[in-house]
């Protein structure tokens, strides 16, 4: 649940009891640490500590901040106060597509919006509902709370989202327990002056945990090469194979997926895609 210094809180699998566990000296010895997310084993002692004698398999790893076994990300964004650009929901949404992890796309504060802006939350949420799940919430009208409850249930999520955006209030409304202040998700990290940091999994007491993004956050997408952004634009896999096999889909004669902008691919989508390439192009 929460890794601080060589200690871990570890979280019973079975009964919910929670112990401060050391790490065996072969972890030390091996440069091996447990990450939050994963799934150990741990010896007991009768004073709520304990011994992790293992790690587990992981099914995956985030990097920033490193979480392991994640099996979604719920990402959060508002049209209004703040209004968040549709390329920066495509920056998330390509580092989720990286991190080879379902997304859930939340569009909160939906109490906000006057009839036509309720129309253009239509349409930009018709770009995205072919290939990822889309909600709209509101904790003030408590439209949606019942649905992102089910999206959480019983799974490791991590919520990501620019600041503002209203992750805590969802997450206070909906599992009350974790009494967040309201801009205090971030902080939970504890990020450091230094390199320290520490991370926790919140548990919901409907079932299942929850844990802060940074890594997503800061929308660095440096590590993605160019000749690879296109893989993390599904709607680009079902279009025709280009003339070129090794197109990018920026000035070559006969490509698909040019020919299908505005048509079967978004135009914002494709906006986003030719300017990150053209960044991770020039970053190379």
């Amino acid at each position: 649940m929460r890794f601080h210094s060589n200690m871990a809180t570890v979280e019973d699998w079975e009964t919910g009891k929670r112990y401060i566990c050391k790490l065996r000296g072969k972890f030390k010895l091996q440069n091996i640490r447990p990450i939050v997310g994963d799934i150990v084993e741990y010896i007991p002692d009768s004073n709520d500590s304990g011994r992790i004698e293992s790690i587990l398999h992981r099914k995956n790893e985030l990097k920033k901040p490193r979480i392991a076994n994640v099996d979604q990300v719920v990402l959060v964004t508002t049209l209004k106060q703040p209004e968040v650009s549709l390329k920066m929901v495509d920056r998330f949404l390509i580092l989720a597509e990286k991190a080879l992890l379902p997304t859930v796309i939340v569009f909160n504060k939906i109490d906000l919006l006057d009839s036509k802006e309720l129309e253009t939350l239509e349409e930009i949420s018709s770009i995205y509902s072919r290939y990822y799940r889309v909600l709209k919430t509101s904790v003030k009208k408590e439209i949606g709370l019942e649905e992102l409850k089910e999206v959480l249930k019983d799974k490791i999520s991590t919520m990501a989202g620019l600041s503002g955006v209203g992750k805590s209030s969802l997450l206070n409304s909906i599992s009350p327990g974790v009494k967040l202040k309201v801009g205090e998700l971030s902080e939970k990290l504890e990020r450091g002056k230094h390199t320290t940091t520490h991370a926790e999994l919140l548990r919901l007491e409907f079932g299942g945990y929850v844990a802060d993004t940074p890594g997503f956050a800061n929308l660095d997408i440096s590590d993605i090469k160019p000749e690879e952004l296109k893989e993390l634009f599904p709607e680009f896999s079902e279009v025709e194979s280009c003339v070129f096999p090794d197109c990018v889909h920026i000035n070559e004669p006969g490509c698909s997926v040019k020919q299908a902008v505005g048509i079967f691919i978004p135009e914002s989508r494709y906006e986003s895609y030719a300017d990150f390439y053209m960044e991770l192009s020039e970053n190379q």
